[in-house]
């Protein structure tokens, strides 16, 4: 997902992070073991902040680690990765299903029976129709992984291609009598639970309007739902009144009644209303003194979680200077990746990276070709190389943009790669915009972005995620906001190799993922990125926030926590 994006963006699954000076961090303080909690935990208002919204409230669009981590409260898939923290969190469990999909022996048909009596929050009953309704919806919004994820469902092809008329005949069928939906594949897929069990598969009533739902909840199934969106104001989250709970872990009854996230103010602002209790957490990193200084003053309401996660700089190969692959490995040898996880915090938060895999990932092949001493590790800048390259490119002295959103971080991370360009010998600026449309922005190929700045977060945990999401042709569709492939390649050969990846892991994982190091090696000679560093999700909490778990999915657990 992109952080500003997913998880994300899962999302453009990106949640923009912050790091700090501090190496007591790294180990002082891990996430907070779960609580036996009882009823007087029930209830209260918990209260985040942000400095900017982020994007259609739409579950099957939005594609930010702003959101996915409420919509898991508030809308169910067939399936949900388990709301707990630690490894287990990664488990998909049966959700809206009753239990696990029954599978035929071919592994391309997978047959769910839904529960009974679940309703949604508008006091609708549940049903099958509701399913098939809303798998087809993913394709009819154009949902940014109707084509990476789903695509191999029988009838998505032509889904894809007619978006309006789609009908995913064959692809999904509905038996009302014995209330259970099949779901038919082209092929085997080993990833199809886990692409059920993200937000972009929620399932939501039938007749949910089939376009974008910008500003306006959908009704969902969860513990909760959305009571109001202003975007330049806030979000609000109120108990769902019809629901029970069916799964504690697939959808635990939350704690607080009601979660307020406010947005506007600064990142400063946001610090200090959690140190004097006006609020309970913010999105934003804090700046990089006040952690320092809190990782003294106040060790015990800041958490440090590792994360399948990096930042990287899509760079669009279908625009000058980049669409010479000479420039994008320029840059890739020019960037000091030290000098980066610096801005960031220091090795205790952020670690370089040469690869498009995190080192944590199945199918991470340690390697760095663009370094002064190539190997498995990043060692330095080999600007000599990277000159060489630009010279031999003849696109020196062009324009070029660096385009960011507008958090210290990520404005921080623009100006450098200014700089390294103008070193270079290109007219570099940055341009910054607010991070509540930054993302959308920089995937739609009208607004012609050369170079972002962005992050990705893992949806779930396949190297396909990764690899076939940000770089297969399928995520690639030009004049969308949905196009989360921003460096906008489309290298056939390697894109079916991607695909029989995939195939390949249904039957043999081991050789699956040696495949994927193979491709990330293989992606990276082509350079559509300059990976920057992966990064370690910093929480800054209140004093009355308890029960603080970590989802190595969702992150911070919103609604596992209590105030009161």
């Amino acid at each position: 997902m992109d952080e500003t994006q997913k998880l994300s963006g899962l999302a453009a699954r990106g949640r923009v992070l912050l790091g700090a000076t501090a190496l007591a961090l790294c180990i002082a303080f891990q996430p907070a073991q779960a609580q036996d909690a009882d009823a007087v935990h029930y209830g209260g208002t918990m209260k985040l902040l942000g400095v900017s919204s982020e994007g259609t409230l739409d579950p099957h669009i939005n594609y930010t680690a702003r959101y996915w981590p409420l919509y898991i409260y508030t809308h169910d898939g067939l399936m949900a990765f388990k709301k707990v923290a630690g490894p287990e969190s990664a488990e998909v469990v049966p959700d809206l299903a009753e239990e696990m999909p029954t599978l035929s022996d071919d592994g391309r048909s997978y047959t769910f029976k839904l529960r009974k009596g679940i309703k949604f929050s508008n006091g609708k009953d549940l049903t099958v129709d509701d399913v098939v309704a809303s798998l087809q919806r993913i394709f009819k919004v154009s949902s940014p992984t109707s084509g990476s994820f789903y695509s191999g469902i029988v009838g998505a092809e032509k889904c894809l291609a007619e978006a309006e008329t789609c009908t995913l005949e064959g692809g999904v069928v509905a038996d009302a009598a014995n209330n259970t939906v099949t779901i038919n594949l082209v092929a085997p897929d080993a990833e199809f639970l886990y692409k059920l069990a993200v937000p972009h598969a929620s399932i939501m009533p039938a007749d949910t309007v089939a376009k974008d739902a910008g500003n306006a909840p959908i009704p969902g199934t969860g513990t909760y739902m959305f009571e109001s969106y202003d975007p330049n104001a806030s979000l609000i989250m109120v108990r769902n009144p019809h629901f029970n709970e069916w799964s504690k872990d697939a959808q635990p009854k939350g704690y607080p009644d009601r979660i307020e996230y406010t947005f506007g103010g600064t990142e400063e602002a946001a610090v200090n209303a959690i140190l004097n209790g006006q609020a309970d957490w913010m999105y934003e990193p804090v700046p990089t003194d006040r952690l320092a200084e809190l990782s003294v003053s106040n060790p015990d309401q800041l958490r440090v979680s590792p994360l399948n996660a990096w930042w990287y700089a899509p760079m669009n190969t279908n625009l000058a200077p980049f669409d010479d692959v000479r420039v994008r490995q320029a840059l890739n040898y020019a960037v000091d990746r030290d000098a980066l996880v610096s801005l960031f915090g220091g090795p205790a938060l952020a670690s370089p990276v040469c690869t498009i895999l995190p080192p944590d990932m199945p199918g991470f092949d340690p390697h760095c070709d663009y370094t002064a001493n190539p190997g498995t590790e990043w060692s330095a800048p080999d600007m000599d190389k990277a000159r060489a390259l630009v010279e031999e490119s003849g696109t020196k002295g062009q324009k070029v943009t660096v385009v960011s959103d507008d958090t210290a971080t990520s404005r921080a991370v623009g100006t450098y790669l200014q700089t390294v360009l103008s070193d270079l010998g290109y007219d570099a600026t940055v341009q910054s915009i607010s991070g509540d449309i930054q993302f959308t922005y920089i995937q739609n190929t009208n607004n012609k972005v050369q170079i972002s700045v962005t992050q990705w977060y893992q949806d779930y945990p396949a190297p396909s995620n990764f690899l076939n999401v940000l770089f297969g042709c399928d995520s690639f569709t030009p004049g969308s906001d949905s196009s989360v492939n921003m460096s906008g390649i489309c290298d056939k050969p390697l894109d079916d190799r991607m695909k029989a990846a995939m195939a390949l892991a249904a039957t043999d994982l081991e050789a699956a993922n040696k495949e994927w190091g193979k491709i990330d090696r293989d992606m990276m000679a082509l350079a559509p990125a300059v990976p920057l560093f992966t990064p370690k999700d910093v929480d800054l909490n209140s004093t009355r926030l308890g029960n603080y778990q970590f989802s190595s999915q969702f992150h911070w657990l919103v609604g596992n926590s209590w105030v009161q």
